[in-house]
């Protein structure tokens, strides 16, 4: 009895240790030089990861990766938009756990820099802002504007709920926290900055605050009395120049973003830059006692509808690819590249007296997914929900839809022959007459408009618009829309009377099939399943396929499109199980297609003929 009651004793007071551990809070602030942690010195050697773009299964696997390269800490953003998907609703779960994220990455004796500006970029959807945005008459983002603020404030106070009391001041690791996120890109109001920052200081972030910006911009981007960072520069003049001429001419001098390479968009080459471009310049950095977080240092993929897209007066519409591989030292499926073992012995020789790195795990095994008979299917036509109506197509806004599509279908009198020009078409349009396919419409290659010839009689006028990503940089934030945003023309004649049939496909489960063939030329929803005798990761060839989304055991895997680069999607281990698995693909173009393969390795550097 006395020996249980001393283990029972034993354990208690370990409990009781590790809690107190976990709780002990520490100091954290700024020398003219360098950052200080509990009185001395910290050199932050960070690394971005974003907790939405990796399964939360595999969260610590890359954070220990993070390590074994000689990473001291995670940064991060925070996403409104999968925050509040729509007003006033809030989603903390799942892979949305942001807080779990960041007590993880504690627990595997990592510090954390947090982003969690409204606006953050990171070719992400909207650049991170709710689509319902767009539904507030009048409201400005970026800017004093009352709606925006008064939403930015409520969200900012849920996210400071979870995550203030992880504050390296109240015991967490969360060192520091960005306001707003390279706004001198974008615009120069110091008053603006201001209420940026007392939202977070009444949000409960009462710890290290600072802005980030690039060269051109940090003038613009920094609020006096904050720590000023820079991003895309790594020339240790420059950089202490730069931070300095911005805070009284001292320190610490810390590179917010500083970019291994680049990401991808649709019809475009895959970026990759060699390591030997970037080890000089980051022993310079490490050398010189300057600060960095590496932008990224593990992309992962950007799952769902929610990349973004880029858009200018003079480039095209640029929509980007589901990998964020990002050619980083941690590719898309958590496995050390080449950059990482070279970054990781630079790293090395910067370590504090008597610290080694770990060893670096072994890479995860992957698999080819034997071919997958698809059985059963369904035309997207005959799934329809009910319709909305009105005389003028609605927008994804104006009908309450995030992402996805919206199919726009109207009647009209036959025996035509004529333009039919679609307004505002964003972003990519499929033209149906009687139920079959006459035109694909591009918004990136400026398609609208195509001569079509009606049939006599009556005539089905059918247009499935596909959002390929709300623009998440630059001068159009606030013109985002998506479907249909202006009018119809057809042979000199605004065409009215539609129906609107919203198609998010946030839940494929609800959507049921039927073994057998599909109709012709229509889009389609297909399923199959596999068997496995245990799960590893794999990848999804869709090179044989046109354009659609594809699931596996309900998970969205993203989109694929045959123009490229990307050719594969990545299936994570950690949603496949040993036993039986489903897939289902949302094909748009190519109906015909009964098969799908697995392949045991990514393939994001092949472009096609982009002709529809």
């Amino acid at each position: 009895m006395n020996f249980i009651k001393l283990t029972l004793l034993s354990v208690t007071l370990f409990i009781v240790g590790t809690v107190q551990a976990q709780q002990a809070k520490h100091s954290f602030s700024l020398s003219d030089t360098s950052f200080v942690l509990d009185g001395k010195p910290l050199q932050i050697i960070s690394g971005e990861i974003h907790y939405t773009r990796v399964p939360r299964e595999a969260w610590r696997q890359r954070m220990k990766m993070a390590k074994a390269m000689g990473l001291n800490t995670i940064g991060t953003y925070v996403f409104w938009n999968v925050h509040e998907p729509q007003k006033g609703q809030y989603d903390f779960t799942g892979n949305n756990d942001i807080a779990a994220f960041v007590k993880t990455a504690q627990e595997e004796g990592l510090w954390v820099i947090l982003r969690p500006s409204p606006y953050v970029c990171a070719e992400w959807e909207f650049g991170g802002y709710p689509y319902w945005l767009e539904n507030e008459d009048g409201l400005v983002v970026r800017s004093t504007e009352p709606k925006y603020l008064a939403a930015y404030k409520k969200y900012l106070t849920q996210v400071g709920k979870q995550l203030s009391p992880l504050l390296v001041n109240h015991g967490g690791n969360i060192l520091m926290v960005q306001i707003e996120n390279e706004y001198g890109s974008y615009g120069s109001d110091k008053a603006y900055l201001e209420l940026n920052r007392k939202m977070f200081v009444d949000a409960g972030f009462d710890g290290l605050l600072y802005t980030c910006d690039p060269e051109a911009a940090i003038k613009n981007g920094h609020l006096p009395g904050l720590l000023p960072a820079i991003n895309g520069v790594d020339d240790v003049a420059k950089v202490k120049k730069l931070i300095g001429d911005n805070h009284a001419g001292k320190g610490p001098y810390f590179i917010a973003e500083w970019y291994p390479a680049w990401f991808d968009w649709w019809g475009t080459k895959h970026h990759t830059v060699p390591a030997e471009k970037y080890l000089g310049p980051l022993d310079a950095v490490l050398g010189a006692g300057i600060s960095i977080n590496m932008y990224m240092f593990h992309g992962g993929s950007t799952r769902g509808f929610m990349n973004g897209a880029n858009y200018n007066d003079k480039d095209p519409y640029e929509p980007q690819i589901s990998s964020y591989d990002y050619d980083a030292p941690l590719d898309e499926a958590g496995n050390a590249t080449d950059k990482f073992m070279k970054f990781r012995a630079v790293i090395a020789k910067h370590l504090p007296a008597g610290q080694t790195l770990p060893d670096v795990p072994a890479a995860k095994p992957s698999m080819a997914i034997p071919a997958i008979k698809l059985t059963h299917t369904a035309s997207v036509f005959d799934i329809l929900p009910a319709p909305k109506l009105n005389p003028k197509p609605l927008t994804f806004e104006d009908l309450n839809q995030d992402y996805g599509f919206v199919l726009y279908r109207t009647t009209l009198d036959g025996g035509k022959l004529g333009l039919l020009k679609i307004n505002g078409l964003r972003d990519y349009g499929l033209v149906y007459v009687n139920g079959k396919r006459v035109a694909i419409l591009d918004r990136r290659l400026k398609q609208d408009s195509v001569n079509i010839s009606l049939p006599k009689g009556k005539v089905v006028l059918d247009v499935l618009v596909e959002n390929l990503g709300r623009i998440n940089f630059g001068p159009y934030l606030l013109k985002n829309k998506k479907g249909i945003t202006d009018k119809v023309v057809f042979a000199g004649k605004e065409v009215n009377n539609w129906k609107m049939y919203g198609l998010p496909f946030n839940n494929i489960s609800k959507i049921g099939l039927k073994a057998g063939k599909p109709a012709v030329n229509q889009p389609v929803i297909k399923s199959g399943t596999f068997t496995l005798a245990k799960a590893a990761d794999s990848y999804f060839d869709m090179s044989n396929w046109g354009k659609g989304i594809v699931w596996v055991n309900g998970h969205n895997l993203g989109r694929y499109w045959y123009i490229g680069p990307q050719q594969t999607l990545y299936v994570p281990a950690e949603w496949l199980k040993a036993g039986r698995n489903e897939v289902k693909v949302l094909e748009l173009i190519k109906p015909g297609q009964t098969e799908l393969k697995g392949i045991d390795h990514p393939v994001l550097d092949a472009l096609t003929d982009q002709k529809n």
